[in-house]
């Protein structure tokens, strides 16, 4: 009998919050971040404005499978969360994916609860070849520099041990600094536009 292996499932919601409210909107982000964190097969949490003063934020979240996925979304922690936005927040767009493909595509038009002006058309996914050498990218000089760093600091510790320490450092770096920023730089040629110096 030969079994599927899972695919990590990313989700893309679109949401928008009064811009005086910023403040209350990362805070209600954050909490709900921290209580993701929490549930087993949780990879990582981002997000990010559309400009300043603009009441538009994407979120992307991503799980193991479908099956950690459902229980993050159905859980109690997750409706009280979202419940304590009420009035504060709406929620207009949503979109799952699976693959590392997520990380690399803005959330589609998909009206959730109320529409927000016309549905545009969902830009295609970059090749996957462009998607495996950006995260090289990122992935390539962060872990060279965690491999230095670890052979000279605690070279004495345990392979397992320094390798979790790496790990635990090196995924939030990417999940949150590192991987948003090299895909914003490169979005032009993930999605084959000119590049910027060749359109001034």
């Amino acid at each position: 009998m030969t079994t599927t292996q899972a695919a990590p499932v990313t989700v893309a919601i679109a949401r928008r919050a009064d811009p005086a409210r910023a403040h209350e909107m990362i805070a209600w982000m954050r909490a709900g971040s921290a209580l993701a964190e929490s549930f087993p097969g949780f990879l990582g949490v981002g997000w990010v404005r559309s400009a300043p003063g603009s009441p538009d934020w994407h979120m992307l979240y991503r799980f193991a499978d479908d099956e950690t996925l459902r229980r993050w979304e159905e859980s109690p922690q997750r409706t009280w969360w979202l419940t304590s936005a009420q009035g504060m927040v709406e929620h207009t767009r949503v979109e799952r994916r699976t693959g590392i493909e997520g990380w690399f595509d803005p959330p589609a038009d998909r009206a959730v609860e109320a529409p927000v002006g016309t549905a545009a058309a969902t830009p295609a996914a970059p090749p996957r070849w462009k998607q495996a050498v950006t995260i090289w990218l990122a992935f390539f000089p962060l872990s060279l520099t965690a491999t230095l760093l670890t052979a000279r600091f605690i070279a004495d510790v345990p392979l397992a041990v320094r390798t979790l320490i790496m790990t635990l450092c090196l995924t939030p770096l990417m999940t949150y600094l590192v991987l948003p920023r090299i895909t914003r730089a490169l979005h032009w040629w993930l999605h084959g536009q000119p590049a910027p110096w060749r359109t001034r």
